[in-house]
């Protein structure tokens, strides 16, 4: 199908080098590149087996980020005030 597109003066350059180190036709470049770029996604996800986090007995992975904001309020609250801070976490 012949068509008519208007590429990009750095786009060009990028085909054309790419027609140089290939050793491959300007046209090949194009559609061997824009066929790689637009092919749907592989849909197949490898899965990862489950294993330990080693987190202590009691510790629920579902509140860590809650743990990590009161450490961070924390930090800032004895950064602003160092001497009178006691701080809050358990």
């Amino acid at each position: 199908m012949r068509t008519t597109v208007t590429l990009d003066a750095d786009v060009e350059q990028y085909i054309r080098n790419a027609c140089q180190k290939r050793r491959k036709s300007f046209k090949r470049v194009l559609n061997d590149a824009l066929r790689e770029s637009l092919k749907p996604a592989d849909t197949k996800r490898e899965l990862l087996p489950p294993r330990a986090m080693g987190l202590t007995v009691g510790v629920d992975p579902r509140r860590l980020s809650d743990f990590a904001d009161e450490l961070e309020a924390d930090a800032f609250l004895a950064a602003k005030n160092p001497a009178t801070y006691k701080g809050t976490s358990k």
